[in-house]
């Protein structure tokens, strides 16, 4: 039976981390290392200005968890550098209350965490549910379900070194779900704005606020298949070069710039 770490960022006693246990207990041996708290958007996070403490809680289906005061990045360092007696085949990170799509992997602690899964050579996978309101309470059956064809699928099949993947979960019934797409990142489109205020005694404060993100559904893309009902599977890998703009690049004038070092050096 594999070893699979569970880990989510909307904390230890998030009802979709239960829904994700309690499906992949089916598939392996589970074991939970999450965070204290709420941790959306906290993005890939390394704490290092103080130690890290954990202790142990009790799920309401009275199974027992680890929880971490550090982010969901942290909480995947800590099981896969030591913290448990044993190895991780896989590392599951979810079931997020809300979609992350196009560029909200890089805020997204639950993607996060998969990604630290990546850098300590051991494969992930990140599940979010199609949810637009965040404080609207919600159902994760069906999306445990979908989690579940997702990893017994991995298990068969392993994912290259350094890929892990994303995964959208439309909030839709499991029988009106159509199906699973092999997708891309798609174009968010974020409605941020910036909300000044004063406090009592006088000094400003901001809010970083808006509407929800809306995203632009275009074929093969993560947004386009979330949109028409369908499971998005995106393949990630921590590689932002943009290998296209090495070219152009060369047309700088480093050559100047080199001269001047090594005038510089010599003098």
């Amino acid at each position: 039976m594999p070893n699979i770490l569970v880990t989510n960022d909307d904390s230890v006693s998030a009802p979709g981390l239960l829904t994700l246990t309690q499906e992949m207990r089916k598939l392996g041996d589970v074991s939970i290392l999450a965070p204290d708290r709420n941790w959306s958007g906290g993005g890939h996070v390394k704490t290092l200005d103080r130690p890290l403490r954990i202790k142990e809680v009790t799920l309401v289906d009275g199974s027992t968890a680890i929880a971490s005061d550090g982010a969901p990045s942290d909480c995947v360092a800590l099981a896969l550098l030591g913290f448990f007696d044993h190895k991780f085949d896989l590392v599951v990170s979810g079931i997020n209350s809300m979609p992350n799509l196009g560029h909200d992997v890089t805020y997204s602690g639950t993607v996060t965490a998969a990604m630290e899964a990546v850098i300590w050579e051991t494969p992930a996978i990140a599940f979010s549910l199609g949810v637009q309101d965040a404080l609207a309470s919600s159902n994760y059956t069906a999306a445990g379900q979908i989690a579940y064809m997702v990893v017994e699928n991995y298990l068969k099949h392993q994912l290259p070194q350094g890929c892990f993947l994303n995964v959208n979960i439309p909030y839709l019934p499991f029988n009106q779900i159509k199906g699973f797409r092999n997708t891309r990142q798609g174009l968010r489109v974020y409605r941020d704005r910036l909300d000044r205020r004063v406090d009592p005694r006088g000094r400003p404060y901001y809010w970083i606020g808006g509407d929800a993100p809306t995203g632009i559904p275009e074929e093969g893309t993560d947004v386009g298949a979330l949109s028409g009902g369908y499971v998005s599977i995106t393949p990630l890998q921590l590689d932002l070069t943009m290998y296209s703009a090495i070219p152009a690049l060369g047309d700088w004038e480093w050559e100047k710039n080199n001269k001047l070092l090594r005038a510089k050096d010599a003098g």
